[in-house]
């Protein structure tokens, strides 16, 4: 089945095991004992395979792995094996069911919630097993800070829950004393010692996402929640205590290729227009598939080692690289959307100061539905 799947796709992802394997040790070992990694994996593991990354890490012993959604969580249990899984959604009550038949630990964001969920559990004789988020200054999700040490404390008192942890999240991270998740950190630790005092026992605390993770290694806590950087964005640099590197390769084929003249024009509107004669490259992918249309006329791709201009406005199904005057390109080419080939390399932070956003929406927008392996 995977012959005719491939034979009918011109857009395949790549993941680098060996990579993502050196990633999740540089991570690890930087990380205090005591400490444990919840690698992130929502998103089907930001663009990458969410099963293909779950047997990666289980492999690399990773204790925990952590998804938005129920939904993300119950399509990798099989994959996680006895590995914990963690909702940092907030879960509706029909789905308190699975989460208890599969062992999956979920956040609860309020009381309300939290006792909606609860409710669930105790038709079914059962607590379920939960960590209570706090709203420190994300604005988004969890028990506001200023009311939230006493909210927590009425979510322990519930019936039908086993409370285990506690978490936040920080809305920026950045390098040096000023840093604005200061304030969100000490607000958390203080609704964190209280929810502490109000249990009777210490609960487990999460706070440091991939960049808190990179450069505030004294928030490690219990727990630390990488995600990118996993993937080998944002600790390309001496700055931080890590380092990582890419670890996807997106590529497609050359189907047709057009020796044409100068002033040729290339694609809808004619945005492009030829310099001299050159030879086009008819690529086999589009913004369907996930490469952005903000990508047309301002992005390269790499053909035999060389990088090749986009031309002309990306299409639905199909785009167009200059492979110059030189010609050598020829129909069923391997081509590097991103990746590294030859000595040359683009990858999804490049493509994304180009469309003026970030590597995740990159990575997160190659369609689900284009084949992903591990090589």
């Amino acid at each position: 089945m995977e012959i005719i799947i491939r034979a009918m796709s011109c857009s395949l992802v790549h993941i680098h095991s060996a990579v993502l394997r050196e990633n999740i040790r540089a991570v690890r070992s930087a990380l205090p004992a005591g400490s444990e990694m919840i690698f992130v994996v929502k998103a089907n593991a930001y663009g990458h395979g969410a099963t293909l990354v779950t047997r990666c890490a289980v492999e690399e012993n990773v204790p925990w792995l952590s998804v938005a959604h129920t939904k993300e969580a119950l399509e990798i249990r099989e994959a996680a094996g006895k590995t914990r899984l963690l909702v940092m959604g907030a879960p509706f009550a029909e789905e308190v069911t699975a989460l208890l038949d599969q062992g999956i630990v979920t956040t609860v964001v309020s009381l309300i919630h939290a006792r909606v969920l609860a409710a669930e559990a105790v038709k079914r004789k059962a607590r379920l097993p939960v960590h209570i988020k706090i709203d420190t200054g994300m604005g988004r999700l969890g028990l506001l800070w200023p009311s939230a040490a006493a909210e927590a404390a009425d979510i322990l008192r519930v019936d039908g829950l086993d409370v285990q942890g506690i978490c936040t999240h920080f809305a920026r991270v950045e390098p040096g004393e000023e840093d604005p998740a200061r304030i969100q950190m000490a607000r958390f630790v203080d609704i964190a010692n209280a929810a502490d005092r109000a249990a009777g026992r210490r609960l487990f605390r999460h706070v440091s996402n991939s960049r808190a993770v990179a450069f505030r290694p004294e928030w490690d806590c219990d727990g630390v929640r990488p995600g990118i950087v996993l993937y080998g964005y944002g600790a390309s640099s001496d700055e931080g205590r890590i380092r990582t590197r890419p670890v996807l390769q997106w590529t497609s084929r050359v189907v047709q290729t057009q020796r044409v003249p100068a002033n040729f024009s290339v694609g809808y509107y004619s945005t492009y227009r030829t310099a001299a004669a050159t030879t086009l490259a008819i690529i086999g992918l589009g913004y369907s598939d996930g490469y952005l249309r903000t990508l047309s006329n301002r992005s390269h791709v790499l053909i035999r080692g060389r990088r090749c201009r986009v031309v002309g406005r990306v299409s639905m199904n199909w785009l167009v690289a200059d492979a110059g005057s030189y010609g050598e390109v020829a129909e069923g080419d391997e081509v590097t959307l991103i990746g590294r080939q030859g000595n040359q390399e683009i990858w999804a932070d490049e493509l994304a100061v180009l469309c003026k956003t970030i590597p995740y929406e990159i990575l997160t927008g190659i369609n689900s539905a284009t084949p992903r392996r591990l090589v």
